[in-house]
């Protein structure tokens, strides 16, 4: 490799090149955002610190939840109009299928009177701190593709992902502790995979670290047998001397990287095992999210994510597998399935929501709910099923926001009256995605980075992504 190479390729060179460096970036965000702004960052105020992202994952059916259409109820079982299947692909629905209503009752919560699913009784508690956005829609109707659209900004595997874009971008509160951490629950991984938490292109220092609510926090984190502190500090410090040679030699920036790991693994050894411990929450604290140690649940995952934002996590994602409604058995329909999926997941985020606000989180941590894409108004009937269920449907779906800006109890957006198509203000994942990034500080225009000759970006190569400023505060 040539020495010019080697000097553009160097991790510190290029930290040195550019308006400042992503030590500065970290010092400017723990010192409130006054410190230095370098590229990436914008003049405006940070609304909030940090993100906690509830990921459904399996698309959740948002007509059976937050979007309520009376004239749905009153065409249930009758042919849907043509335009909803002529001339589009629907994933598995054939035929002229029939129009689907909620099969469980809405009830109006808070005071603006919002009708939300019966099945959610414990949201009626915090839908006055909720945005709702009924007008999102994505270009993926397979959960892998849309998977990775929502949380890295394309649809194949490879590139950065959001939590490691923030990461990057911000840096952590604590430096004992992984700046973006991945929690899951549910009896599968999103079908994304691991490419979900990925730093693509990034240095992978920023990557998604994977955390477990039963057993050790993080695989192989801890010393193996016959190895103690002082042992593991000795093998460290040759390991980076080992590192820092070759880095001189070949001037790979992955090399400080993994010097960088090694050191925080160091360090967390200490620090993780005392926050993924939720036996140390009051019985009041853990009966109010439904939280039991030792147990793997989505419960005990909301305990954690709030524990995980007290203590300095930049980017705390928790996915729930278990959401994809199609109908087929009693495994996935609306009728058995669907109400404990709500059940499951409706204590623990209100709890959370609560949580956050009362101990004064809430105004700087912005927590999103949401899934990969929609569902369709019409019941799917795949090969013929008795069961209820809703193939998967990108053209409109319901997301919702709360704390870290956006302004607390209103609804944005519109379907139409059947629920199927847009009507009011759409939304795309990718303005989604520039929202988030403008919240947390960052310009979502420029927050890039240089790979295969391209500035990359999680929004995207073009303009047309935008900031959704009506539902900020």
């Amino acid at each position: 490799m040539r020495d010019d190479l080697r000097h553009k390729l160097s991790r510190r060179a290029f930290m040195g090149g550019t308006a400042g460096t992503l030590a500065n970036v970290a010092a400017a965000t723990m010192m409130g955002g006054d410190g230095l702004r370098t590229h990436g960052l914008t003049d405006h105020k940070p609304r909030a610190k940090r993100v906690i992202y509830l990921d459904m994952a399996g698309a959740p059916p948002q007509l059976d939840m937050f979007d309520y259409k009376p004239k749905l109820m009153e065409l249930d079982g009758t042919l849907c109009p043509k335009e909803f299947f002529e001339g589009r692909r629907l994933a598995f629905t054939k035929g002229h299928p029939k129009l689907l209503a909620p099969p469980h009752p809405f009830v109006r919560m808070g005071e603006r009177g919002h009708q939300v699913s019966a099945l959610l009784p414990h949201f009626s508690s915090i839908i006055d701190d909720v945005a709702l956005i009924h007008s999102m829609h994505t270009d993926e109707f397979n959960h892998a593709q849309a998977d990775l659209l929502m949380q890295t900004g394309k649809n194949q595997p490879g590139q950065a992902s959001m939590g490691s874009w923030v990461n990057w971008g911000l840096g952590t509160e604590n430096q004992d502790l992984p700046g973006f951490v991945v929690l899951s629950s549910g009896s599968a991984d999103p079908t994304g995979g691991s490419s979900l938490w990925s730093s693509g292109f990034l240095p992978s220092s920023y990557q998604g670290v994977r955390c477990r609510s039963v057993g050790e926090p993080i695989l192989y984190v801890s010393n193996p047998a016959g190895v103690d502190t002082s042992v593991r500090r000795r093998t460290l410090d040759a390991l980076r001397r080992i590192n820092t040679q070759e880095h001189e030699a070949v001037g790979d920036p992955e090399i400080e990287a993994r010097i960088d790991q090694f050191e925080l693994a160091y360090r967390m050894q200490t620090t993780v095992p005392e926050v993924m411990d939720i036996s140390r929450e009051s019985n009041d604290v853990l009966e109010e999210y439904g939280a039991t140690p030792g147990q793997s649940s989505f419960a005990n995952n909301c305990l954690l994510a709030r524990r995980l934002s007290e203590s300095g996590v930049r980017f705390i994602q928790l996915y729930d597998w278990g959401w994809d409604i199609h109908g087929t058995n009693a495994g996935d329909d609306l009728i058995d399935s669907f109400p404990q999926k709500c059940l499951e997941v409706d204590r623990p985020i209100a709890a959370l929501i609560r949580d956050l606000k009362q101990r004064g989180l809430l105004e700087d941590t912005l927590v999103i709910w949401g899934g990969e894409f929609g569902r369709t108004s019409m019941n799917e009937e795949r090969n013929g099923s008795t069961k209820l269920g809703r193939d998967h449907h990108p053209d409109a779906f319901t997301m919702w926001m709360a704390g870290g800006g956006v302004k607390p109890g209103i609804s944005y957006g519109a379907t139409d009256e059947l629920g199927y198509f847009i009507a009011e203000d759409p939304v795309h994942v990718r303005d989604l995605q520039a929202t988030i990034l403008h919240l947390l500080g960052l310009n979502p225009h420029e927050l890039s980075f240089p790979y295969l000759g391209l500035q990359q970006r999680l929004i995207g190569p073009t303009e047309a992504p935008k900031v959704i400023h009506n539902i900020l505060t």
